[in-house]
């Protein structure tokens, strides 16, 4: 679309509240006979001044340097003309003036846009998540502290440098109380949910581009630990007289069962065990975490569960199918357990979750597809980490029974032989 504004541009010297024989430099931006002026702050002798090329006479260094100044600031009042007609604006001169000075826009910052994502994040996003912004937005802030000597930056500000400093600044972070640096997956997850928030600003139209989106970070495959069968026994025929022990203990097998994560479980009431297509106990419920529907058929270790917690534990809500505890203390005790029961292994109360999806479930021949619908995952492949480890598992056994084999092999040959 051609532009139906007049444009024009002129250089001009104003002689006014200036002492005899200078002058300062001013532009006049003209746009359908309506004009704005803008001051350049350069004060020059008007003799030196040439008006037919609106320039500084002279080759001197500093006739040089004015006139380079002058040519890089026409270019940027163009510029600005030129986006204003891109954007579709009403375009006038005192608009112009504004876009060259960078007052017809404010100018955001990090603490604008954590302000706003928070905002809207604590109605969409559960508060686990939330806290996990909050605390990327804290090492932000630090950074930028430790870096720029400051408390706050612009987005405009943002660039690659700026990225890859932060990925330097977690890989050396140090926290209180904890002696090991920042984990790779970590850092990448940090360098993710500032990528989502950049986004954010680009939609509200505070940015023009992202200015990190050619920066990537790789994930590293970690081992999905899990219990083998031996293992869960251990900890199904563990006993103790102590009550918080045994109610992690009742948590972590329940989740053994059902592959719910625990916060699923500790939102679990009686309304959401239900009668499934079988005419058996399911559990209907929602995971918190995607807000994806699961249905899981409860097996007879889980049912058991349930009755000796209704039998056993005093509850607050009574509603509720487990007593409340928090994730930091379940974690604490499992390890308690784990040593009552030569568990070497690091034991977390996620392991239940990928002890239900190898041991309970693939390796009794469950399909993946049903595993993976009980998990609650919206995307195979994110089961398939499970298969993998079950087939890594099928050729550890396997190898054993060839080792057997071949050795029975051996000794017929040996017997024929003689």
């Amino acid at each position: 679309m051609v532009s139906s504004n007049t444009y024009s541009l002129l250089t001009w010297l104003y002689t006014q509240k200036v002492e005899p024989g200078f002058a300062i430099i001013y532009f006049r931006i003209t746009i359908n006979s309506k004009r704005a002026n803008i001051s350049l702050n350069k004060k020059i002798k008007i003799d030196s001044w040439d008006h037919s090329k609106s320039k500084v006479r002279g080759n001197s260094n500093e006739a040089r340097v004015l006139n380079q100044f002058i040519k890089e600031e026409e270019g940027k009042i163009s510029n600005a003309y030129r986006e204003l007609d891109l954007e579709g604006k009403l375009i006038t001169a005192q608009l112009v003036k504004a876009r060259y000075l960078g007052l017809d826009t404010q100018n955001y910052s990090f603490n604008d846009l954590f302000k706003y994502h928070n905002s809207i994040a604590k109605e969409k996003v559960t508060k686990d998540t939330l806290n996990h912004y909050i605390t990327t937005q804290n090492y932000i802030l630090e950074y930028i502290e430790a870096k720029y000597k400051t408390t706050d930056v612009f987005l405009k500000e943002l660039d690659y440098k700026f990225i890859s400093g932060f990925e330097l600044f977690l890989r050396a972070y140090i926290s209180k109380g904890n002696n090991k640096p920042i984990g790779n997956n970590t850092i990448v997850k940090h360098i993710q949910r500032i990528n989502k928030m950049i986004n954010i600003a680009i939609n509200l139209d505070w940015l023009h581009k992202n200015p990190f989106v050619n920066y990537s970070l790789q994930l590293e495959k970690t081992n999905r630990e899990y219990l083998t069968e031996n293992e869960l026994n251990n900890i199904q025929n563990y006993h103790s007289n102590i009550p918080r022990l045994r109610l992690v203990k009742d948590l972590f097998l329940f989740s053994c069962y059902t592959g719910l994560p625990y916060i699923d479980i500790k939102n679990l009431t009686t309304d959401n065990i239900v009668k499934g297509i079988d005419g058996g106990n399911w559990i209907y419920t929602k995971r918190q975490k995607t807000g994806t529907s699961v249905k899981v058929p409860l097996l007879e270790p889980a049912e058991k569960l349930i009755k000796s917690s209704t039998e056993n534990y005093r509850k607050i809500d009574v509603n509720k199918i487990f007593p409340t505890i928090s994730n930091q203390k379940v974690n604490s005790y499992l390890k308690e357990i784990a040593d009552c029961c030569g568990i070497t292994k690091n034991l977390t109360f996620h392991m239940a979750r990928h002890t239900f999806a190898t041991t309970v479930t693939l390796s009794n021949g469950i399909p993946i597809e049903t595993v993976s619908k009980m998990l609650g995952h919206t995307k195979l492949t994110t089961t398939q980490i499970y298969a993998k480890i079950v087939d890594k598992k099928v050729s550890e056994d396997m190898s054993i029974l060839r080792t057997k084999f071949s050795k029975n092999s051996h000794l017929i040959q040996k017997n024929n032989v003689s």
